[in-house]
């Protein structure tokens, strides 16, 4: 959006650097407006609305013939700045912020699927995107299939056949288990599908879906975007085109609006969103290393160990194994309670990608939802945990992990 939508002039005329700028630098600096007062941190929009100098102005601003704003359900500046600042880092054409991840998630398949539409997915995922996918979208005459995200045979089946939109999961939520976004990608276009890829597990730090083939990204910001546990967000990134003819006309009248509190919140964490993720995966691939063969659990999934089923797949598309940790106890639910409860520095908590390094019972929580079927088809037991590893110097995670574990 041109600075002439803001009512004002920027105070620098400095022209733009004439190369490409880091990622890390575009998480500080891109999508940057000031107002006349030069401040130096970003502004905070609170307003609902806006006014227009006549009558005829607001009649071009609703008919798209000149660049205001006109509610922030729509759109509000500091929301604008999020969502720059997002698709520079991310690379993508466009972005849209949502109230929540699930907002974004819903909308995604929302505004492209009718009545008749056919709908791949990856057959582990959030319990509220499997809702979505076999529950919700099924009223409306939607059909769906679910496929392993490893089995690329099962994959090319499945998109033997004209599709709508396929979603992947990767890696996915808790069992890290990990899809070719490329060659389900490849797969997914010749069926005439829109691939949409849940990168919440990743971050945009440690996996490009756009770059693999991908259409559109999905996002809980509320993760490691925010990441220190304030605000709920949620944000869709794709090409121009998608973001205009499919979604904007969905999300303008149903409105998922993000407020522009939280997307200042969120602008100011970007800025430090690659330094964060960075130590939480150094955490917690050191975390992994630590639990990994040890006598009281069964298994340790985490893309960052060679052990993952899919560590080929893993090195070709992620530069990091992510910031969370699958754990399956050999012992039952009531041993891995008391693991848990045993704990000193790590939360109890269903969230993740936070800055403090939380840990939870899917069965029980977050995917509590899913009858024990589908827990047991997703390799959901009553002995799996999510830790999630945030920020705390990783000799004392490991020692308040090793002082439960011989609890």
């Amino acid at each position: 959006m041109s600075n002439d939508a803001w009512g004002y002039q920027p105070r620098s005329n400095r022209p733009a650097p004439d190369w490409e700028v880091n990622s890390q630098t575009d998480a500080v600096r891109a999508g940057l407006a000031r107002t006349g007062f030069g401040e130096t941190s970003e502004a905070l929009f609170l307003n609902s609305g806006f006014t227009y100098t006549s009558a005829q102005e607001a009649v071009d601003a609703f008919t798209d013939e000149t660049d205001h704003y006109l509610y922030s359900r729509f759109h509000n500046p500091t929301v604008a700045m999020f969502e720059k600042r997002l698709a520079a880092i991310e690379g993508a054409e466009f972005c849209h912020a949502f109230g929540s991840g699930m907002a974004a998630a819903f909308a995604s398949l929302a505004c492209i699927v009718e009545a008749g539409d056919h709908i791949v997915a990856t057959s582990s995922m959030f319990s509220s995107c499997y809702v979505v996918i076999t529950e919700i979208l099924p009223k409306w005459g939607v059909t769906y299939e679910l496929v392993k995200a490893n089995d690329l045979d099962a994959w090319a089946k499945a998109l033997s056949k004209p599709t709508k939109a396929v979603f992947i999961e990767s890696p996915s939520n808790p069992l890290l288990e990990v899809t070719d976004i490329r060659a389900v990608s490849d797969l997914a276009h010749k069926a005439g599908a829109t691939v949409i890829v849940d990168n919440v597990m990743a971050s945009p730090v440690l996996q490009r879906p756009l770059e693999l083939g991908a259409d559109v990204v999905m996002y809980s910001a509320t993760k490691h975007i925010d990441g220190q546990g304030r605000v709920l967000a949620g944000a869709l990134l794709g090409s121009f085109e998608y973001m205009q003819e499919k979604l904007l006309p969905f999300t303008r009248h149903t409105g998922p609006a993000l407020s522009a509190f939280n997307a200042w919140v969120l602008v100011k964490s970007l800025e430090t969103m690659e330094l964060r993720v960075e130590r939480m995966n150094s955490n917690a691939q050191a975390i992994a290393e630590f639990l990994d063969g040890h006598n009281a659990i069964k298994k340790v999934m985490y893309p960052g160990l060679k052990s993952h089923p899919d560590a080929a797949v893993i090195a070709k598309q992620m530069r990091g194994g992510g910031t969370t940790i699958g754990i399956e106890f050999k012992g039952s639910q009531k041993d891995a309670f008391k693991f848990m409860d045993s704990l000193r520095i790590i939360d109890i908590s269903n969230n993740l990608g936070d800055s403090k390094s939380l840990i939870t019972h899917p069965a029980s929580t977050t995917h509590r939802r899913l009858s024990p079927e589908v827990q047991a088809e997703m390799g959901i037991t009553s002995s799996v945990l999510r830790l999630s590893v945030g920020l705390e110097h990783v000799d004392d995670l490991i020692k308040d992990l090793d002082q439960a574990l011989k609890s």
